[in-house]
């Protein structure tokens, strides 16, 4: 009986999963409100539809009431966040909200199936963050020059950075996190917001050579810590960020090919520097060679990937947890293994139907501080995405970077929330200004229809 609902229900989400991609894009590529609101409802209504079918399937094939337990707060919470953001925030991102709220029902679902323990952690941390990124356009909206704090945002990322590196634990050969009160943070995962705004705020509000020895010490700073706690995979995308913002503020192409030049003889010299950094890159090579060892995770990651297909296995029907450490870094193969290989290009569509609609927030704001803030935070995200993903299927050597919403790690939840919020802040005060100017230009039309009358 589990393995016939199984079948079924996977033939469901596959279509599920392609309605809401086609429906997503659709919704972007239409100016019409009215069209986009209903679009985003019936968005809304395909992911509760998947959320439930999947959680059934994993009740139908373990007859754990956990699974049960489990479900229900996860629907109070995909209904109640929605209303809670519209009655604080009525001109909120919809779109965006469902886009994330997909994340994390897949990201649960997932957990749920790896590792029942994490799963009620990972949910237990996003309702924290949930509440968190609520107070966030609040904050913008009343702070708003926050270009103001550009070296205070700067030194914080410094300090925090630094120390990771003094009394940081090692974690896969990088220093990566601190133990606070008893929990353990990811100091990057909070720096790379930090450290976007001190940098939109040093190229927005200064100029010249000012803007760039500023910016550029501000960087190399963050980046010289971040190596030598070994953590290169946040500086990359720390570093790829800085480049993209720098070209956009001084509009001038050479600042990429410096960038494209710098990276590739900081590759080198991590690769000559650091053993960790040549075991992924043989293990990216040819992981094949050493399959028992430093190829084990890659190879485990191809092997699941190939088995799923492009339907999938179905939940439980896998083996994804022959995969190390794979609630983390390696999410996605997990999730093309058993949702199979149609499901996974939805998800990377739907991942960057994301960063498309961040970059438009970006060209639509008037503050050329938060244009810089919206390139670079999307910058950030996509390469996230890109390598989380990229490494999993081989594109690129494994960085250890996690999935937003979906990967395992508190941390990465939080700041995922904090990145998400920030571009609803930034749709919010755009809706907003949109609405006034509407109001101003109906008011005058309505001033001037009665001098006509007035005149006749």
């Amino acid at each position: 009986m589990g393995n016939l609902f199984s079948s079924f229900a996977k033939i469901i989400t596959i279509l599920l999963m392609l309605l809401y991609t086609y429906g997503l894009f659709r919704n972007l590529s239409t100016d019409y409100r009215e069209g986009k609101k209903r679009l985003s409802g019936v968005l809304f209504k395909i992911l509760l539809l998947l959320h439930f079918i999947s959680y059934a399937v994993l009740y139908f094939q373990t007859g754990k009431l956990f699974y049960i337990y489990f479900y229900l707060p996860q629907l109070f919470y995909f209904l109640l966040y929605p209303l809670l953001w519209k009655k604080l925030y009525p001109c909120f991102n919809e779109v965006l909200l469902n886009n994330q709220s997909l994340f994390l029902a897949l990201g649960w679902i997932l957990l749920a199936r790896l590792n029942e323990g994490k799963a009620v952690r990972q949910f237990a941390i996003a309702m924290v963050a949930s509440v968190l990124a609520l107070l966030i356009p609040y904050i913008v909206d009343r702070v708003w020059d926050f270009q103001k704090y550009r070296y205070l945002f700067g030194l914080f990322g410094i300090l925090a950075l630094a120390m990771v590196f003094v009394v940081g634990s090692v974690t896969f050969g990088a220093k990566m996190s601190i133990r606070i009160l008893g929990f353990r943070f990811q100091a990057s995962e909070f720096v790379k917001i930090s450290f976007v705004f001190s940098i939109a705020g040093i190229l927005a509000e200064e100029r010249g050579k000012d803007a760039i020895v500023h910016s550029a010490l501000i960087a190399g700073l963050h980046g010289i810590i971040l190596v030598l706690c070994k953590d290169l995979g946040s500086a990359l995308f720390l570093f790829i960020s800085y480049v993209f913002m720098i070209y956009v503020a001084e509009n001038n192409l050479l600042y990429l090919l410096l960038g494209g030049i710098v990276s590739f003889f900081a590759g080198m010299l991590s690769y000559a520097l650091f053993a960790h950094v040549r075991t992924r890159v043989y293990a990216f090579i040819d992981p094949w060679r050493d399959m028992a060892g430093k190829g084990y995770q890659i190879t485990q990651s191809l092997f699941a990937i190939g088995t799923g297909g492009f339907l999938g296995l179905g939940l439980f029907q896998g083996l994804p947890n022959k995969i190390p450490i794979v609630e983390n870094d390696f999410i996605f193969s997990a999730l093309s293994e058993e949702m199979g290989g149609i499901v996974a290009i939805c998800l990377i569509l739907i991942c960057l139907s994301c960063f498309m609609q961040m970059m438009m927030m970006g060209r639509d704001m008037e503050s050329s501080f938060y244009k810089l803030v919206s390139l670079g935070l999307s910058v950030i995200y996509i390469i996230q995405v890109l390598l989380t993903i990229g490494g999993a299927i081989k594109f690129v050597p494994s960085t250890g970077v996690t999935l937003p919403f979906m990967s395992y790690g508190g941390s990465s939840m939080i700041s995922s929330f904090i990145v998400f919020a920030l571009f609803q802040s930034l749709f919010i005060i755009q809706g907003e200004e949109d609405q006034e100017e509407m109001r101003y230009e109906e008011e005058i039309e309505k001033e001037a229809a009665e001098e006509e009358d007035a005149e006749v």
